[in-house]
């Protein structure tokens, strides 16, 4: 596991996908916003989100569990490079270098989140929902998804991490299955950290 400049563990390597995620659907018999809010709600935990090409359905998938004011914080909506930067300090030089569509504007994004709203987990989405906009290297449907873990202060845990995926589908497609597939990125990393005590950010 490396580190990122300010000392922030960064756990790409590590991340862990359920298999019920398959093709970027989620397949399982529950609800996957279900299985995530009872995770947060048993560890006293909260969330928020950033999204830029799903512009907000992953908040409201959230939202469709009743009782989810327990612990889901707030949704930022940044699909401009400006607001990336100014809602959640996503830096002018990865959007430069990389661009918005990237892995470090995708862990960024979620520490942002994370860090703006003093929650426990942060989770962002970023991507190429199509029609056009595809080229050499970064075709219609890729997509990143970004985590960001507030560890107990103390343990050295938090971190940041991001997951690629390549989307089939026309836009709502590949923007419903951004949804599942950011969701289930947040459900694996929450059941890696099953049994743990204390929360981070909250």
């Amino acid at each position: 596991m490396s580190e990122t400049q300010d000392g922030e563990a960064d756990a790409s390597a590590g991340a862990i996908l359920p298999d019920r995620l398959v093709d970027g659907r989620w397949t399982g018999e529950e609800p996957i916003e279900a299985l995530v809010g009872e995770l947060l709600r048993e560890r006293d935990e909260t969330l928020a989100t950033a999204e830029s090409l799903t512009g907000g359905l992953i908040g409201s998938a959230i939202t469709d569990v009743p009782g989810s004011s327990d612990y889901f914080d707030r949704g930022f909506v940044t699909y401009a490079y400006d607001a990336k930067r100014q809602e959640l300090s996503v830096p002018r030089e990865a959007l430069d270098a990389h661009g918005a569509v990237s892995e470090p504007v995708a862990k960024a994004m979620a520490r942002g989140a994370r860090d703006r709203s003093d929650t426990t987990w942060g989770v962002s989405a970023t991507g190429i929902a199509g029609p056009g906009g595809g080229r050499d290297g970064k075709p219609v449907g890729l997509v990143y998804v970004g985590v960001a873990y507030a560890a107990p202060w103390g343990t050295g845990e938090s971190y940041v991490r991001a997951h690629r995926f390549v989307l089939d589908g026309d836009r709502d497609a590949v923007k419903r299955r951004t949804v599942d597939s950011a969701l289930a990125v947040l459900y694996g990393a929450l059941r890696e950290h099953e049994g743990d005590s204390a929360s981070g950010g909250s």
